[in-house]
């Protein structure tokens, strides 16, 4: 299997700002190519940032990764699982929600002892419309 690219920070952050009225609650969910695009460019993102086999991050429908260094599994499901949805996870990325919030607000699932991913999130940060930085 040929070695992905690496992902663009501005296609990351042109794709992401794509979902932004979406996350802030002022538009409709954004197309199904919109959405996937800015989930999959996020998760890979994360991979780079944190490379690895230890801990899986799935978001359905659209990825889920390998990433964080440690023992790497290689039969069944993993012993450190991140599991969200879209919405939740590009708020994360985008530090509209901070790590331990969505735990306590239980918009992750997250299980293991390696399954932390506050040390990597915000992936980026860009301001809501009046200027106004996300939550960290």
């Amino acid at each position: 299997m040929p070695a992905r690219r690496d992902v663009d920070p501005a296609e990351l952050r042109t794709a992401v700002a794509a979902t932004l009225p979406w996350l802030d609650d002022r538009a409709p969910r954004p197309g199904r190519s919109e959405l996937a695009r800015a989930v999959r460019l996020s998760l890979r993102t994360l991979e780079q940032l944190a490379p690895g086999h230890t801990v899986e991050v799935r978001v359905p429908p659209f990825s889920a990764v390998q990433c964080v260094s440690g023992p790497r599994h290689t039969r069944g499901t993993p012993p450190n699982v991140v599991e969200t949805d879209p919405h939740t996870w590009l708020s994360l990325a985008t530090g509209r929600i901070g790590w331990d919030r969505a735990i306590r607000q239980e918009l992750v699932a997250a299980s293991g002892s390696r399954a932390d991913l506050s040390w990597w999130l915000p992936l980026l940060r860009i301001a809501d419309p009046d200027g106004q930085a996300p939550e960290k």
